[in-house]
């Protein structure tokens, strides 16, 4: 009789949720709405690159989703994010509090400014960054200046906070926002992975000055390439949009341009298809958030933690999330399950351990080191029922 993998039983379950399929891969597109209808309208109207009807029609959209006043589209999340620490004002020489626990794309927008990230832990209960330690830092290295922050041992300027909903899963955002709040620091949410994700009843990316959004081929919804920067306060809006645009002064034929710019406006053709996503946004959520629940009772009965949402969080469940017993069984689990055609990764080397961001500032890191020990992301494909 041949043994049976301790891992099979994994396998086999996740073959169930998405049967008729030789490889299961992580997370990819869905494509059931009004995706080919508007992208060849865009294409039918000529307007293909950064003005369209479309980006337009997107800003609305996603501003009325995640209940700001304003959206701005950009070309990609990274681009949002970079975007959205300049018109903070954030500056070169500064700082820029985050996590150390998250995609390169953070800490890259952080270095894109000039500013170095300071990486603050997380919590085992969110895989965002800890309002507890987040506390515990500004009260033992922060400084009050004139009301501006500063890090007492490096003396520069705490220029913004950037926290970030892991997986979709919203992190204590409420007491984060309050902290910054109390240390006058600008607060973006990287919202990349969260569209979709509330807390306490409000969207994800609308506790702070900004907050940014991913429509990567990976994401819930996604755009081909895509992003957007959401913000209330109209100044920054503005600021915002007209950088994205090469900083062009509007005049009918001259070119003007009073900043340096960025080529970061979203094309129309992305517009489209993001537009045909998100008219499906609840249903796709809705999707996801029944597998988690299908995955939460399967890994109860295999006494392998299941990571959920914070009972005040509902969230998009991005990705699904599991912990292994360390690091060991996480790559004994990896190379079992890829070796079977079902897709599952680890999560990302901390950025504090990249030769870039070894010099930075950081507090330890004991949850966040436990947590790239251990973490796997499964399949979390929204299912077409159709």
């Amino acid at each position: 009789m041949p043994v049976h993998h301790k891992f099979q039983k994994v396998v086999d379950f996740i073959r169930t949720q998405f049967p008729d399929k030789d490889f299961i891969p992580l997370h990819e597109p869905l494509f059931i709405g009004n995706e080919r209808k508007y992208v060849l309208d865009a294409i039918d109207s000529t307007f293909v690159s950064s003005v369209g009807a479309y980006v337009n029609k997107f800003e609305e959209m996603m501003a009325s989703i995640t209940g700001s006043k304003f959206a701005v589209a950009t070309v990609n999340g990274t681009s949002a994010l970079h975007m959205a620490l300049l018109v903070a004002g954030v500056k070169q020489g500064e700082e820029v509090l985050s996590q150390a626990f998250t995609f390169i794309a953070t800490a890259n927008a952080i270095s894109y400014t000039g500013a170095s990230p300071v990486f603050i832990d997380i919590d085992s209960a969110t895989m965002g960054m800890s309002a507890e330690k987040l506390q515990n830092f500004l009260e033992k290295h922060v400084t009050l200046k004139e009301g501006q922050p500063y890090n007492k041992s490096s003396k520069k300027r705490i220029a913004a906070c950037v926290p970030m909903h892991s997986f979709g899963l919203p992190c204590e955002i409420e007491r984060i926002a309050t902290l910054c709040k109390q240390w006058n620091i600008p607060l973006i949410e990287d919202a990349a992975e969260s569209l979709g994700s509330y807390y306490k009843g409000r969207h994800t990316g609308s506790f702070g000055q900004l907050g940014v959004f991913s429509f990567n081929g990976n994401k819930t919804l996604t755009s081909g390439g895509g992003g957007a920067i959401v913000t209330n306060d109209e100044n920054l809006a503005k600021l915002a949009k007209h950088l994205t645009t090469q900083a062009k002064m509007p005049h009918a034929w001259e070119f003007s341009h009073d900043y340096v710019g960025y080529n970061y406006r979203m094309p129309n053709l992305n517009a489209a298809l993001a537009c045909a996503q998100l008219e499906q946004l609840n249903s796709f959520v809705t999707n996801k958030r029944e597998l988690a629940g299908r995955y939460s009772n399967f890994f109860k009965g295999e006494e392998i933690p299941f990571i959920m949402e914070l009972p005040e969080a509902k969230a998009n469940y991005w990705l699904n999330a599991i912990l292994l017993s360390d690091r060991a069984e996480r790559d004994e689990f990896l190379a079992y399950t890829n070796e079977h055609k079902v897709m599952t990764r680890p999560t990302w080397t901390l950025m504090n351990k990249l030769v870039m961001f070894t010099d930075c500032q950081h507090d330890g890191l004991e949850v966040s080191q436990y947590i790239e020990d251990r973490l796997v992301n499964i399949p979390s494909s929204v299912r077409n029922n159709a």
